[in-house]
């Protein structure tokens, strides 16, 4: 009925437990679909210390979750912000980073100071013309960079 050995030796997860907790913890995430990057994070630590206990047998219970907290962790804190900025897209409205330089096209004429439209990666922004030269309908301008939801650009 009672086991004589210490409950330290009866409590102990196997490799094969933590891989399998890690690849339904990535299949789930894959399944959300909402890019917030929680359970990838949390799937490849239980890989990582599956790796571990299968190479190092003999792991104290105690000594694999510290390992998958340590690893969780640090990755939730180096690694998850940069993942998730890059492939997350930006929120619809916003312009996206690194657009200065980038060339667009004038849906109407704008004159120097003056606001009008320009399309730009494919979609349709208000410009504002910060050059000294008129932008024609149809023409090609540079952008210079954003402020808020407008554009600054000046013709080519």
């Amino acid at each position: 009925m009672f086991s004589h050995r210490p409950l330290a030796r009866r409590l102990v997860m196997p490799w094969w437990g933590w891989i399998t907790v890690g690849a339904l913890l990535l299949i789930a995430e894959m399944a959300i679909v909402d890019l917030e990057f929680y359970l990838v994070f949390l799937g490849l630590s239980a890989l990582l210390t599956g790796a571990a206990v299968l190479g190092f047998d003999g792991l104290p219970i105690w000594s694999q979750w510290l390992l998958f907290a340590s690893l969780a962790g640090a990755s939730f804190v180096f690694f998850r912000q940069m993942l998730y900025a890059r492939l997350r897209p930006p929120p619809e409205g916003e312009i996206q980073e690194g657009v200065a330089g980038d060339r667009a096209t004038a849906n109407e004429a704008i004159a120097p100071g003056a606001r009008g439209s320009i399309t730009l990666r494919g979609a349709s922004w208000t410009a504002r013309n910060v050059g000294d030269e008129p932008i024609a309908q149809g023409g090609g301008c540079l952008v210079e960079r954003t402020e808020g939801l407008v554009v600054d650009v000046r013709a080519e």
